[in-house]
């Protein structure tokens, strides 16, 4: 299916990570022209030559940072304007009992979770409404919606965001930027990878048993018993930046192989 978003400049945050990677390819593949950005620029430099000639530029950038927001903004939009936003930075944070987070552990999840995405957006979107079309799509999570006790500073900076994507969406959809979602549940990544070997080390296992474990006792309701790959949630967030989704504005696509218990989100 073609989306209609060949030639298009798209700017992806946590370009990187394996989410990151299988957006840009999947982008690529549609003819969407990529900006790319994260945190370390020996493997931003690396990420850019993996997905080839689609990569118009990149830039390593501390996204709590308001100057470096800036300054990235300034040089993607130097490559013909960005079209498309999508703001996959984030953390995990720090883990355990909500009482015991101290209140850094707080602010650095939201800091990078939450506003970062309104940085991005404050700096990219006025463009884009100016033009009359643009995307924007927030990678939230399942946590989002259903909260874990143990990751609750994870949980609120994730909410916060879905909040502000439908906000968002209330005065820029009608104005042609249309704003959405997407939420992951326990897809395989570098971050599930390092949850599942803890976990089988914790138990002696394999790492195969500690997912199922993992699976069975704390996601029962993932019905598809395994993790998400990247490139089924590279497909969601395709079709949310094309021309395709062009009556989709405000919502939460949830890619979680029915993780989450809810009807609606």
């Amino acid at each position: 299916m073609d989306m209609k978003i060949k030639g298009r400049l798209a700017l992806i945050s946590g370009a990187t990570g394996g989410l990151g990677m299988a957006t840009a390819q999947a982008l690529a593949e549609e003819g969407v022209k990529l900006f790319l950005t994260d945190t370390d620029g020996d493997k931003l430099a690396d990420a850019a030559k993996s997905v080839g000639d689609a990569v118009v530029g990149h830039r390593a950038a501390d996204l709590t940072l308001q100057d470096e927001v800036q300054a990235l903004a300034d040089e993607a939009a130097g490559h013909g304007g960005v079209d498309i936003l999508v703001h996959m930075a984030g953390i995990t944070g720090a883990k355990g009992d909500p009482l015991e987070m101290k209140f850094d552990d707080w602010f650095s999840c939201w800091n990078t979770n939450f506003m970062s995405g309104v940085r991005m957006t404050q700096a990219l979107v006025p463009a884009m409404v100016d033009q009359g079309w643009g995307r924007v799509v927030f990678v939230t999570s399942e946590n989002a919606v259903q909260p874990y006790p143990d990751e609750a500073v994870y949980n609120a900076s994730k909410a916060a965001l879905l909040s502000y994507t439908k906000a968002l969406s209330l005065p820029y959809g009608p104005r042609g930027v249309l704003v959405n979602s997407v939420m992951p549940a326990f897809i395989e990544s570098p971050m599930t990878d390092g949850m599942m070997d803890k976990r089988a080390e914790a138990e002696g296992v394999s790492k195969e048993k500690a997912i199922k474990g993992f699976l069975d006792e704390e996601r029962p309701y993932l019905s598809l018993k395994r993790r998400g790959k990247p490139e089924e949630v590279a497909a969601a967030v395709t079709l949310l930046c094309s021309d395709r989704a062009s009556f989709t504005n405000g919502s939460a696509w949830r890619v979680d192989g029915g993780a989450v218990a809810a009807i609606n989100t």
